[in-house]
């Protein structure tokens, strides 16, 4: 499907009366509604308030005030809602929405806090420490499913290495840093206080 002269300009009709992307793709028909999106884009229609958009946006946002002053005359005619009987007090305000997210860090940020000497447990320390003067210091390139993966060291340095002993089963570190990543959050909280 190719974007002729005269359905560019439908586009920009049915996009200036505010039509959603879908409608005007069956209207259209032969395209698919991201179709429209990268085009309404690609045109610089996407904003349909005035700002900042193409041409065609332009015109629509000079056209559109009229029907909204229509609009806004119609309610003053209609009767006023009759209050609500329960007091506000009683109204819930509305949660404000949680994101589920992970937030990305650039490169060069410090990271979040992480888990201090303290909140681990000690013996689980004591093992990582005698396990890492025994470790393969393995590279990125040379781990493998089997090898543990626990970093050591700042990667920015050439210090920097992964332990490489053997993997507890189903587990991606080995015996003495699994004992260190994965502690049940009772036996952390117990150390905190």
């Amino acid at each position: 499907m190719s974007w002729s002269d005269e359905r560019v300009e439908l586009l920009k009709k049915l996009w200036g009366e505010g039509q959603s992307a879908s409608q005007i793709a069956k209207e259209l028909g032969g395209v698919t509604r991201n179709a429209v999106i990268g085009k309404v884009h690609r045109l610089g229609l996407s904003n349909r308030n005035g700002s900042g958009g193409g041409a065609a946006s332009e015109s629509a946002a000079k056209a559109k005030p009229a029907p909204k002053a229509e609009a806004k005359a119609k309610p003053a005619a209609k009767p006023a809602p009759k209050p609500d009987p329960k007091p506000a007090a009683e109204e819930k305000p509305a949660a404000a929405p949680v994101s589920r997210v992970k937030q990305i860090i650039p490169a060069g940020q410090p990271l979040p806090p992480q888990p201090s000497a303290n909140e681990i447990d000690p013996e689980a320390l004591a093992k990582v420490s005698e396990i890492e003067k025994k470790a393969k210091k393995l590279t990125l390139m040379e781990l493998t499913e089997r090898t543990c993966k626990w970093p050591v060291g700042d990667p920015a340095t050439e210090d920097f290495w992964f332990c490489g002993l053997p993997v507890q089963s189903g587990k991606p570190y080995c015996e003495a840093h699994v004992g260190v990543a994965f502690q049940p959050m009772s036996s952390r909280r117990d150390r905190k206080r």
